[in-house]
Protein backbone atom coordinates (compact mmCIF):
# COMPACT_ATOMS: atom_id res chain seq x y z
CA UNK A 1 0.00 0.00 0.00
CA UNK A 2 3.16 2.27 0.67
CA UNK A 3 4.40 2.09 -2.69
CA UNK A 4 1.00 2.97 -4.37
CA UNK A 5 0.24 6.10 -2.14
CA UNK A 6 3.79 7.00 -2.84
CA UNK A 7 3.49 7.00 -6.23
CA UNK A 8 -0.16 8.76 -5.83
CA UNK A 9 1.75 11.58 -3.86
CA UNK A 10 4.45 11.75 -6.94
CA UNK A 11 2.02 12.23 -9.91
CA UNK A 12 -0.69 14.45 -7.76
CA UNK A 13 1.60 17.86 -8.27
CA UNK A 14 1.91 16.97 -12.58
CA UNK A 15 -2.21 16.58 -12.04
CA UNK A 16 -2.53 19.58 -9.99
CA UNK A 17 -0.23 21.53 -12.71
CA UNK A 18 -1.94 19.84 -15.90
CA UNK A 19 -5.25 21.66 -14.95
CA UNK A 20 -3.83 24.31 -14.25
CA UNK A 21 -2.44 24.84 -17.53
CA UNK A 22 -5.29 24.10 -18.94
CA UNK A 23 -7.62 26.20 -16.93
CA UNK A 24 -5.20 28.89 -18.02
CA UNK A 25 -5.53 27.61 -22.01
CA UNK A 26 -9.34 28.01 -21.90
CA UNK A 27 -9.31 31.48 -19.75
CA UNK A 28 -7.04 32.89 -22.99
CA UNK A 29 -9.38 31.71 -25.13
CA UNK A 30 -12.42 32.55 -23.62
CA UNK A 31 -10.80 36.13 -22.62
CA UNK A 32 -11.67 37.54 -26.09
CA UNK A 33 -15.37 36.40 -26.13
CA UNK A 34 -15.86 37.85 -22.66
CA UNK A 35 -14.28 41.34 -23.68
CA UNK A 36 -16.50 41.54 -27.10
CA UNK A 37 -19.78 40.56 -25.07
CA UNK A 38 -18.66 42.65 -22.07
CA UNK A 39 -18.37 45.65 -24.78
CA UNK A 40 -21.73 45.55 -26.34
CA UNK A 41 -23.61 45.94 -23.39
CA UNK A 42 -21.11 48.94 -22.06
CA UNK A 43 -22.27 52.85 -22.82
CA UNK A 44 -20.73 54.83 -25.19
CA UNK A 45 -18.99 56.91 -22.70
CA UNK A 46 -16.85 53.61 -21.08
CA UNK A 47 -16.07 51.82 -24.46
CA UNK A 48 -14.28 54.76 -25.81
CA UNK A 49 -12.51 55.58 -22.31
CA UNK A 50 -8.84 55.68 -21.73
CA UNK A 51 -8.72 53.39 -19.18
CA UNK A 52 -10.44 49.88 -20.23
CA UNK A 53 -11.78 48.27 -17.28
CA UNK A 54 -12.79 44.54 -17.23
CA UNK A 55 -16.65 45.05 -15.97
CA UNK A 56 -19.05 47.51 -15.90
CA UNK A 57 -21.24 49.24 -13.44
CA UNK A 58 -23.89 50.57 -16.06
CA UNK A 59 -24.88 48.19 -18.83
CA UNK A 60 -26.71 49.45 -21.29
CA UNK A 61 -28.70 47.37 -24.56
CA UNK A 62 -28.27 51.04 -26.63
CA UNK A 63 -25.55 48.90 -28.71
CA UNK A 64 -28.11 46.47 -29.62
CA UNK A 65 -30.95 48.47 -29.97
CA UNK A 66 -28.77 50.52 -32.75
CA UNK A 67 -28.02 46.93 -33.97
CA UNK A 68 -31.35 45.70 -34.27
CA UNK A 69 -32.89 48.97 -35.81
CA UNK A 70 -30.84 48.52 -39.05
CA UNK A 71 -34.02 47.65 -41.74
CA UNK A 72 -31.55 44.72 -43.43
CA UNK A 73 -30.50 43.27 -40.31
CA UNK A 74 -33.50 40.43 -40.27
CA UNK A 75 -32.70 39.81 -44.41
CA UNK A 76 -28.90 39.77 -43.49
CA UNK A 77 -29.93 37.13 -40.76
CA UNK A 78 -32.00 35.11 -42.69
CA UNK A 79 -29.30 35.13 -45.87
CA UNK A 80 -27.01 33.72 -43.48
CA UNK A 81 -28.93 30.95 -42.02
CA UNK A 82 -30.61 29.77 -45.33
CA UNK A 83 -26.76 29.61 -47.09
CA UNK A 84 -25.25 28.12 -44.30
CA UNK A 85 -28.46 25.44 -43.53
CA UNK A 86 -27.66 24.70 -47.77
CA UNK A 87 -24.16 24.23 -47.36
CA UNK A 88 -24.48 21.82 -44.48
CA UNK A 89 -26.83 19.76 -46.04
CA UNK A 90 -25.98 19.39 -49.40
CA UNK A 91 -22.07 18.81 -48.42
CA UNK A 92 -22.98 16.67 -45.68
CA UNK A 93 -25.16 14.14 -48.40
CA UNK A 94 -22.12 14.79 -51.19
CA UNK A 95 -19.65 14.06 -48.69
CA UNK A 96 -21.13 10.96 -47.61
CA UNK A 97 -21.69 9.48 -50.76
CA UNK A 98 -18.31 10.35 -52.36
CA UNK A 99 -16.52 8.47 -49.36
CA UNK A 100 -18.98 5.44 -49.69
CA UNK A 101 -17.47 5.58 -53.34
CA UNK A 102 -14.00 6.03 -52.34
CA UNK A 103 -14.11 3.63 -49.76
CA UNK A 104 -16.24 0.62 -51.02
CA UNK A 105 -16.05 0.19 -54.60
CA UNK A 106 -11.94 0.21 -56.88
CA UNK A 107 -11.51 1.77 -59.73
CA UNK A 108 -8.81 3.33 -61.29
CA UNK A 109 -7.33 6.53 -60.37
CA UNK A 110 -8.90 6.22 -56.94
CA UNK A 111 -5.87 7.49 -54.86
CA UNK A 112 -5.21 10.10 -57.76
CA UNK A 113 -8.80 11.45 -56.71
CA UNK A 114 -8.28 10.98 -52.90
CA UNK A 115 -4.45 13.28 -53.53
CA UNK A 116 -6.55 15.45 -55.41
CA UNK A 117 -8.88 16.24 -52.63
CA UNK A 118 -5.97 16.42 -50.06
CA UNK A 119 -3.92 19.15 -51.91
CA UNK A 120 -7.82 21.24 -52.78
CA UNK A 121 -7.87 21.40 -49.12
CA UNK A 122 -4.18 22.99 -49.08
CA UNK A 123 -4.97 26.14 -51.80
CA UNK A 124 -5.68 28.94 -49.51
CA UNK A 125 -8.62 30.92 -50.52
CA UNK A 126 -7.69 33.82 -51.26
CA UNK A 127 -6.08 32.76 -54.39
CA UNK A 128 -9.24 31.34 -55.71
CA UNK A 129 -11.18 34.40 -55.09
CA UNK A 130 -10.37 36.51 -58.32
CA UNK A 131 -11.02 33.15 -60.54
CA UNK A 132 -14.09 32.36 -58.47
CA UNK A 133 -15.46 35.66 -59.35
CA UNK A 134 -15.34 35.54 -63.14
CA UNK A 135 -16.56 32.08 -63.01
CA UNK A 136 -19.63 33.26 -61.06
CA UNK A 137 -19.44 35.99 -63.30
CA UNK A 138 -19.81 33.77 -66.30
CA UNK A 139 -22.67 31.60 -64.63
CA UNK A 140 -24.36 34.51 -63.80
CA UNK A 141 -24.39 34.47 -60.63
CA UNK A 142 -22.72 37.41 -59.01
CA UNK A 143 -25.22 39.03 -56.55
CA UNK A 144 -27.41 36.00 -55.59
CA UNK A 145 -27.03 33.60 -52.48
CA UNK A 146 -25.38 30.54 -55.43
CA UNK A 147 -22.76 32.27 -55.54
CA UNK A 148 -22.17 32.16 -51.29
CA UNK A 149 -23.17 28.68 -51.77
CA UNK A 150 -21.52 26.87 -54.12
CA UNK A 151 -18.31 27.88 -53.41
CA UNK A 152 -18.65 26.83 -49.94
CA UNK A 153 -19.64 23.45 -50.54
CA UNK A 154 -16.70 23.00 -53.05
CA UNK A 155 -14.21 24.34 -49.89
CA UNK A 156 -16.34 21.77 -47.46
CA UNK A 157 -15.75 18.82 -49.19
CA UNK A 158 -12.62 17.82 -49.38
CA UNK A 159 -12.06 18.07 -45.59
CA UNK A 160 -15.83 16.33 -45.14
CA UNK A 161 -14.76 13.39 -47.11
CA UNK A 162 -11.63 12.93 -46.09
CA UNK A 163 -13.22 12.77 -42.54
CA UNK A 164 -15.95 10.58 -42.87
CA UNK A 165 -13.82 7.87 -45.46
CA UNK A 166 -12.65 6.79 -41.92
CA UNK A 167 -15.64 6.67 -40.56
CA UNK A 168 -16.94 4.49 -43.87
CA UNK A 169 -13.77 2.10 -43.50
CA UNK A 170 -14.36 1.15 -40.02
CA UNK A 171 -17.50 -0.33 -40.91
CA UNK A 172 -17.29 -3.85 -41.33
CA UNK A 173 -17.45 -5.24 -44.67
CA UNK A 174 -19.09 -8.47 -42.95
CA UNK A 175 -22.13 -6.29 -41.94
CA UNK A 176 -22.71 -5.22 -45.61
CA UNK A 177 -22.64 -9.04 -46.55
CA UNK A 178 -25.70 -9.90 -44.07
CA UNK A 179 -27.57 -6.84 -44.91
CA UNK A 180 -27.75 -8.13 -48.78
CA UNK A 181 -27.89 -12.10 -47.28
CA UNK A 182 -31.36 -10.92 -45.55
CA UNK A 183 -32.24 -9.23 -48.59
CA UNK A 184 -31.59 -5.34 -48.82
CA UNK A 185 -30.81 -3.69 -51.23
CA UNK A 186 -27.58 -1.37 -52.22
CA UNK A 187 -29.62 1.50 -51.38
CA UNK A 188 -31.43 0.11 -48.18
CA UNK A 189 -27.57 -0.73 -46.65
CA UNK A 190 -26.70 2.79 -47.68
CA UNK A 191 -29.80 5.08 -45.93
CA UNK A 192 -30.69 2.20 -42.96
CA UNK A 193 -27.79 0.69 -41.96
CA UNK A 194 -24.70 2.87 -43.14
CA UNK A 195 -25.91 6.26 -42.73
CA UNK A 196 -26.82 6.14 -39.06
CA UNK A 197 -23.75 4.67 -38.17
CA UNK A 198 -21.35 7.58 -39.94
CA UNK A 199 -23.89 10.02 -38.87
CA UNK A 200 -21.53 11.33 -35.89
CA UNK A 201 -18.84 12.05 -38.66
CA UNK A 202 -21.56 13.79 -40.48
CA UNK A 203 -22.23 16.05 -37.54
CA UNK A 204 -18.82 16.82 -36.73
CA UNK A 205 -18.04 17.53 -40.38
CA UNK A 206 -21.10 19.85 -40.52
CA UNK A 207 -19.83 21.76 -37.37
CA UNK A 208 -17.02 22.74 -39.39
CA UNK A 209 -18.53 23.64 -42.82
CA UNK A 210 -21.23 25.74 -40.27
CA UNK A 211 -19.26 27.57 -38.80
CA UNK A 212 -16.83 28.71 -41.87
CA UNK A 213 -20.23 29.34 -43.82
CA UNK A 214 -21.84 31.39 -41.06
CA UNK A 215 -18.39 33.69 -40.82
CA UNK A 216 -17.39 34.14 -44.25
CA UNK A 217 -16.60 37.82 -45.15
CA UNK A 218 -14.92 37.46 -47.98
CA UNK A 219 -17.01 35.58 -50.79
CA UNK A 220 -19.77 37.76 -49.02
CA UNK A 221 -17.71 40.96 -50.09
CA UNK A 222 -16.77 39.76 -53.23
CA UNK A 223 -19.49 38.13 -54.96
CA UNK A 224 -22.37 40.15 -53.81
CA UNK A 225 -22.00 43.47 -55.51
CA UNK A 226 -24.89 46.04 -55.96
CA UNK A 227 -27.74 43.84 -54.59
CA UNK A 228 -27.68 44.66 -51.04
CA UNK A 229 -30.41 42.62 -50.37
CA UNK A 230 -28.70 39.19 -51.25
CA UNK A 231 -25.96 40.03 -48.56
CA UNK A 232 -25.12 37.69 -45.35
CA UNK A 233 -24.82 38.77 -41.68
CA UNK A 234 -21.22 39.51 -41.62
CA UNK A 235 -22.27 42.02 -44.15
CA UNK A 236 -23.61 43.63 -41.30
CA UNK A 237 -20.69 44.77 -39.76
CA UNK A 238 -19.93 47.24 -42.46
CA UNK A 239 -22.86 49.65 -41.24
CA UNK A 240 -20.67 50.18 -37.77
CA UNK A 241 -17.61 51.13 -39.67
CA UNK A 242 -17.65 55.01 -40.31
CA UNK A 243 -14.76 57.17 -41.53
CA UNK A 244 -14.50 59.84 -38.75
CA UNK A 245 -15.03 57.38 -35.90
CA UNK A 246 -16.26 53.36 -35.58
CA UNK A 247 -19.20 52.56 -33.86
CA UNK A 248 -17.23 49.39 -31.51
CA UNK A 249 -20.52 49.16 -29.21
CA UNK A 250 -22.62 48.40 -32.64
CA UNK A 251 -19.90 46.43 -33.69
CA UNK A 252 -19.34 44.17 -30.39
CA UNK A 253 -23.37 43.90 -29.99
CA UNK A 254 -23.16 42.60 -33.66
CA UNK A 255 -20.38 40.46 -33.34
CA UNK A 256 -22.20 38.92 -30.15
CA UNK A 257 -25.94 38.62 -31.82
CA UNK A 258 -23.94 36.55 -34.75
CA UNK A 259 -21.92 34.21 -32.02
CA UNK A 260 -25.04 32.94 -30.67
CA UNK A 261 -26.86 31.06 -33.74
CA UNK A 262 -23.29 28.86 -33.89
CA UNK A 263 -23.43 28.37 -29.96
CA UNK A 264 -26.77 27.16 -29.91
CA UNK A 265 -26.10 24.83 -33.18
CA UNK A 266 -22.95 23.53 -31.25
CA UNK A 267 -24.66 22.48 -28.60
CA UNK A 268 -28.08 21.06 -30.35
CA UNK A 269 -24.78 18.43 -32.06
CA UNK A 270 -22.26 18.39 -28.93
CA UNK A 271 -23.00 14.97 -28.00
CA UNK A 272 -22.83 13.28 -31.36
CA UNK A 273 -19.82 16.01 -32.63
CA UNK A 274 -17.83 14.26 -29.30
CA UNK A 275 -18.87 10.62 -30.87
CA UNK A 276 -17.85 11.70 -34.23
CA UNK A 277 -14.16 13.35 -32.77
CA UNK A 278 -13.52 10.51 -30.73
CA UNK A 279 -14.01 7.64 -33.03
CA UNK A 280 -16.25 5.50 -35.08
CA UNK A 281 -17.77 2.07 -35.54
CA UNK A 282 -15.72 -1.11 -33.97
CA UNK A 283 -15.65 -4.69 -35.76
Amino acid sequence: MQPLARRIRIRRPWRLAAEATALLVAAAVAFPLYWMVLSAFKPAGEIQSTEARPWTLAPSLDSFRRVFEQQEFGRYFLNSLFVAGTVVIASALIAFLAATAVTRFRFRFRTTLLVMFLVAQMVPIEALTIPLFFLMRDFGQLNTLGALILPHIAFSLPFAIWMLRGFVRAVPEALEEAAYIDGASRTRFLWQILFPLVFPGLVATSVFSFISTWNDFLFAKSFIISDTSQSTLPMALLVFFKPDENDWGGIMAASTVMTIPVLVFFVLVQRRLVSGLGGSVKD
